[in-house]
């Protein structure tokens, strides 16, 4: 940003000076960010010349679509009807209020709408009450946006320093609405980097999509990339965000460089796509960290069942606590096609760079939405890299964030793999936190980590390079494994105790077998008692197999002159009251051969996706537990039966984990002794 416009945005932030007292830092945006829009649009009007043209005309013209013709008339993307302009406002103290109100209503509908999404008209009522709206118009009426002075390109980098010193004013609300400016650059150049030679290909017409654009700051940096490579690059912006003054914002930052502001559209993404049928060249997008997808559920779950594949988010569902996979899904079904050229040449496909935190890359098990998702992603080969940052970037928290890079024509190099890069350790302490951001990245550690990007495979083999343990390179299957269920069999033996008679005497299937229908609950109780009153006698006796305690049981119930029920019911009752798990009881049996699994150790492993079941099986479960064998379970879904389930998880941080031996216990016996040595000398200096 040149030091003119760096001076304009103060000059014109400058005017908060007028609003301390009245409104809050966090408030301070409300005002100037409309009036600049306003006063720019002012100031071009003015220079077009058509202003004039366009009032006789909106007097004189009585047919259909009177938009187009003003629009058609003014040579711009907006019109004003209204004969007032930022000269005649503030003309007259006293009639500021209706003055401001008519420039506002004579707008086109383009700019009228991003000031009600402002929210403007609450603000105009708050400063004439507090009587600084005839101050603040004058201030504005001062200031030169006209374009001979400050051109469009120029005009955006100056909203977007006044959003940033907004941003930096507003701990609060920062996170919600601004991404730091050297993560956007970061992202940016990852995106984009890989892609400058196909960029400065002459007749490139470039879409970029942000699907959760906020103040539009990412959409702004890509094309300050682009336009740096290639100056005359035909760069369009498309975004779409749920925040109205984020999306007010965006979309008037659109406006101020040239760009069509339809493109900028507000609503949920996940409810309805205001691009769909649109494919991108590049998408970008810090969607919210763990933000439930609750309102949208509805929407979703018809469009996953309804359309599958054909639809946005055929490959699964997250946990409703968390929708940044739909946000990625989203961006995936938006790709351009990878088609060839008459060469032979690959051409189109897409890139995508998306912020995350740590959730994504392990949440959920196999057979999950997000590790069904996972799955899909890698057996497409669309992930391309994973970057993990430091924590304590962002406004509203400190975690840990990781950019995912994806695309749909990778390199022939990088195909089949995903490239791991650990730049947690890539920071600079920051002069001054604002709110939970207390560590940033420098020029110089953006320039080493694309640079660790781009030259991933040079590094990863080079056991030498100074960067070789923070990249990784892993074939897309060694993040996939089969989960297993390991069962061992139940193994009983069998006693009566005070403990098995209470069992007894409360067990509700015990009743159930007891009575019938035509017994009232007395009754059945009554027989219950009487059951175990039959085998009290036996308490103490303990019996190693099932046969030797049922024949004793049997004996005893009868010898008080009651029936000995049949049927599994009744056998499954005694059994959980009598049976006692024993490691060196008799292995219990539900069908013919087959040992009946005992619940309690059931337990379940993740085998690699090169190795067969069996044989993991063989070499690491059986020779700790001879007796486990591969469980196999009905799918709910298929109602088929299966040994395994398919997952896929991305542990980034087990493959970067170091081994830090502890200190020896002498150094720590040392220094106990050295602080116990140091309380004792405080506690003589008090006690003195």
């Amino acid at each position: 940003m040149s030091n003119t416009n760096q001076k304009l945005a103060n000059f014109i932030w400058s005017v908060a000076n007028l609003l301390r007292h009245t409104y809050r830092p966090a408030e301070y945006a409300k005002v100037i960010l409309p009036l600049t829009v306003l006063r720019r649009f002012d100031c071009v009007m003015e220079e077009q010349g058509t202003r004039q043209a366009v009032r006789d005309r909106d007097a004189s013209y009585t047919g259909d679509r009177k938009d187009a013709i003003l629009l058609a008339t003014s040579k711009l993307p907006f019109y004003n009807t209204s004969k007032q302009s930022f000269k005649t406002v503030g003309s007259d103290p006293k009639r500021v209020y209706e003055n401001l109100k008519d420039f506002i209503g004579g707008f086109s509908p383009a700019v009228t709408e991003i000031v009600d999404r402002y929210d403007f008209h609450i603000q105009q009522e708050r400063l004439q009450d507090s009587e600084l709206l005839y101050q603040v118009v004058q201030e504005f009426a001062a200031i030169d946006l006209s374009p001979r002075r400050v051109s469009n390109h120029d005009m955006g980098y100056v909203f977007e320093e006044l959003i940033r010193k907004f941003a930096d004013a507003s701990n609060e609300t920062a996170g919600e609405h601004f991404t730091p400016r050297e993560v956007v650059k970061l992202m940016v150049e990852l995106l984009l980097g890989p892609d400058d030679a196909l960029i400065r290909r002459p007749g490139q017409v470039i879409d970029i999509l942000d699907p959760a654009c906020g103040t539009g700051g990412m959409l702004a940096a890509a094309e300050e990339h682009i336009k740096d490579i290639k100056p005359g690059a035909r760069v369009n912006l498309y975004g779409q965000e749920i925040n109205a003054e984020s999306y007010a914002i965006c979309r008037s930052d659109m406006l101020l460089k040239g760009h069509t502001p339809d493109n900028i559209r507000l609503g949920n993404t996940f409810i309805r796509d205001w691009h769909e049928d649109r494919t991108f060249n590049y998408m970008l997008a810090n969607p919210p960290f763990g933000v439930e997808w609750k309102k949208a559920e509805k929407a979703v779950k018809e469009e996953h069942e309804d359309r599958g594949f054909a639809g946005r988010f055929g490959a699964g569902l997250p946990r409703i606590n968390d929708g940044s996979f739909l946000f990625l899904q989203h961006m995936l079904h938006k790709m351009a096609p990878l088609k060839k050229d008459e060469n032979g040449e690959e051409i189109g496909g897409s890139r995508i760079a998306i912020v995350f935190n740590g959730s994504p890359l392990f949440t959920g098990g196999a057979g999950s939405g997000e590790s069904e998702i996972r799955r899909w992603i890698l057996e497409h080969d669309y992930l391309e890299a994973i970057v993990g940052l430091p924590d304590q970037l962002f406004y509203n928290t400190g975690i840990s964030t990781y950019f995912w890079i994806l695309s749909n024509r990778k390199p022939k190099h990088r195909r089949g793999k995903v490239v791991m890069i650990d730049a947690r350790g890539e920071w600079v302490k920051r002069r001054k936190s604002l709110g939970e951001k207390r560590k940033e990245i420098s020029e110089e550690q953006i320039q080493g980590i694309s640079a660790m990007y781009r030259d991933a495979e040079q590094i990863a083999d080079n056991p030498e390079h100074p960067q070789h343990a923070k990249v990784k390179i892993l074939r897309n299957e060694e993040y996939g494994y089969r989960r297993i269920t390991v069962d061992r069999p139940l193994k009983l033996r069998f006693e009566i105790t005070e403990d098995t008679l209470e069992a007894l005497a409360t067990s509700a299937s015990l009743q159930k077998v007891l009575g019938d229908k035509s017994m009232d609950a007395e009754e059945v109780a009554r027989r219950q008692a009487e059951f175990v009153a039959a085998v009290k006698p036996l308490i103490g006796q303990v019996w190693s197999t099932k046969a030797d305690a049922w024949d004793a049981l049997h004996a005893a119930v009868t010898a008080a002159g009651l029936i000995w029920p049949s049927g599994s019911a009744f056998q499954k009752a005694l059994r959980d009251a009598v049976g006692v798990r024993d490691p060196k009881g008799e292995v219990q049996y539900a069908k013919g051969k087959q040992a009946e699994h005992d619940p309690d150790l059931r337990d379940a492993e993740n085998v690699p996706m090169d190795r067969d079941i069996d044989a993991y099986v063989a070499e690491e479960v059986t020779p700790h537990v001879k007796d486990a064998w591969i469980a196999e379970l009905k799918n709910p879904k298929t109602k088929l039966s299966e040994r395994y389930k398919v997952g896929y998880e991305i542990p980034f941080t087990r493959h970067f984990y170091v081994y830090a031996p502890p200190r020896p216990l002498a150094e720590i016996d040392a220094e106990l002794k050295s602080l116990e040595a140091e309380i004792q000398a405080l506690l003589g200096e008090v006690t003195g």
